[in-house]
């Protein structure tokens, strides 16, 4: 049997879970009975194709460790408001939601390239310049650019000798400063080792993913939905979803703002085309660890500029300009983890599923959300359509008892006691007749509540016979054939039994002369 009716019609689920990833369990909740509405076209596009709808409202977890999560559900009965009878769905339509992983996105800005491992070169001589050849001062000659230019400040510092000095060493003796010159030293600041490149972090937003699908019958209408796309119509028009939004959790995401993010460069120097997954040397330090400009001492991306403008150069300790430098972070983080401790600055082992995101490229960031996420779906189904299974089965009844009442008595009362002798939950309608010259039909109204919900109300004189059903009756016509109609919902035996409204009758219809009973 096909239709709603036109009273609201509010739906009860029965979810039977299928967990893809991981082996924990998870629930989802419904936070709100799914009801039927009308179909309301608001504009030319997203709107259902149907007349009615149902609309479910759910929060779907992702897997606790905010992994991927996989469910389904299956809609098996409805009830209808206006009667509370509960009605089976011939055709249930199932539900299957699929969540991707959860994850923090970050926009990411590529700033300059800055050495691992800046090192200060000392060397031994007599015959320090500014302009040496590299057989006086070797590694320490003045550097030349790809042009045959050469580069500002990164000729030889030379320093006297002495044990005060930023190498000590000795002078020698009278002879050796005679015939070969005073002893001095060169030094300079070169990059031997690997280069990293910088990234800025900025703005952080929330990622992921949920495919539903909805099968009814042979029919099958799917949507993927997310923070980029919150609003899916099915290609036919019989499923659309909205994500609503998630709810918030007891860990907020990391914020960057403040940090830069180093990785090791690949290729030649600038903008990367890829950021490779060497996620053990990716790190993040405070800005104020760097200079951009390079013209800070003891800070990442010293230059030649800082490193041979240090005041009182050759009395201070040597390597005074290069302090906190990339290699000393990574080094300090592999001697946490060699002592089973979590590391401060390197990406790995602080955060999970790093890069893992859809279509990672080098303009992003990203790392795995470890916090159960709640996301806030509404489901809309195309209801035109939905069919019930009825139930049948036999009743009795075993008492009817209606008290004496007096002529022109507004109001009477009878007591009718039924039993259900079937097998199934079944719904029963009680009908009263009387023979009179005039015949009408009147119809009495009465509800039953189900066995279930009304066991606390068993009456101790009910508990062999049935139910005791009982209903108001209004009218206005004389002695004459009355016909009336008792809904009942009645389980079959086992059952419990309770008391029913009473059911009044108007005396100036059934009755003439003081004292007459009804029949």
């Amino acid at each position: 049997m096909k239709g709603f009716g036109r009273g609201t019609l509010f739906l009860l689920l029965l979810f039977i879970f299928l967990l893809v990833f991981p082996k924990q369990g998870i629930g989802l909740e419904i936070l709100s009975k799914s009801k039927i509405e009308k179909c309301e076209k608001l504009s030319d596009s997203n709107n259902l194709d149907c007349k009615q709808k149902i609309v479910l409202n759910m929060a779907v977890p992702s897997e606790s460790s905010g992994g991927e999560a996989s469910l389904v559900a299956e809609l098996v009965e409805a009830e209808d408001n206006t009667t509370n009878k509960m009605q089976t769905l011939r055709n249930p339509p199932v539900i299957t939601v699929n969540k991707s992983a959860a994850y923090a996105l970050y926009e990411i800005t590529y700033l300059r390239d800055v050495p691992y491992k800046p090192v200060e070169f000392s060397i031994k001589t007599r015959k320090c310049k500014r302009d040496a050849s590299a057989k006086v001062v070797k590694i320490c000659e003045r550097l030349r650019d790809e042009h045959g230019n050469f580069i500002d400040h990164t000729q030889p510092i030379c320093c006297p000798c002495g044990p005060w000095r930023r190498a000590p060493s000795s002078c020698g003796n009278f002879f050796d400063k005679l015939f070969k010159g005073k002893a001095n030293s060169a030094h300079c600041l070169r990059f031997p080792g690997d280069w990293f490149h910088v990234f800025s972090i900025g703005r952080r937003s929330l990622g992921f993913s949920v495919r539903i699908e909805v099968k009814k019958g042979s029919k099958t209408s799917e949507v993927l939905v997310g923070p980029e796309n919150r609003t899916v119509l099915s290609n036919d028009n019989f499923l659309r979803v909205n994500l609503i939004g998630d709810f918030v959790g007891y860990t907020s995401l990391p914020s960057f703002e403040d940090f830069y993010l180093v990785i090791p460069r690949q290729g030649v120097l600038g903008q990367p085309e890829n950021l490779g997954r060497n996620f053990s040397m990716w790190m993040l330090l405070e800005r104020v660890r760097f200079t951009l400009d390079g013209v800070e001492c003891n800070k990442i991306g010293v230059s030649y500029e800082a490193f041979s403008g240090q005041p009182n150069f050759c009395s201070s300790p040597f390597e005074s300009c290069l302090q906190n430098q990339l290699w000393k972070f990574w080094d300090a983080d592999q001697n946490r983890i060699s002592k089973n401790q979590l590391p401060q600055y390197t990406v790995e082992r602080r955060f999970e599923r790093i890069n893992q995101h859809p279509d990672a490229g080098t303009h992003s960031f990203s790392i795995g959300i470890t916090e159960v996420l709640n996301t806030n779906l509404l489901l809309e189904l195309s209801a035109d359509d939905i069919e019930y299974v009825y139930q049948r089965s036999p009743g009795q009844i075993l008492n009817v008892t209606i008290p004496t009442f007096e002529a022109l008595t507004q109001f009477g009362t009878a007591t009718i006691t039924i039993k259900n002798i079937g097998k199934l939950e079944a719904s029963y309608s009680l009908t009263k007749k009387r023979i009179a010259a005039a015949r009408r039909r009147h119809t009495w109204r009465v509800g039953a509540p189900s066995s279930t919900s009304s066991s606390h109300h068993q009456p101790p004189q009910q508990q062999q016979c049935g139910i005791a059903a009982a209903g108001n009756l209004s009218s206005t016509s004389s002695l004459e054939q009355q016909q009336e109609l008792f809904p009942l919902f009645l389980s079959p035996p086992p059952f419990r039994f309770f008391p029913l409204p009473s059911l009044s009758l108007d005396a100036s219809v059934l009755a003439k002369t003081k004292g007459q009973r009804m029949p």
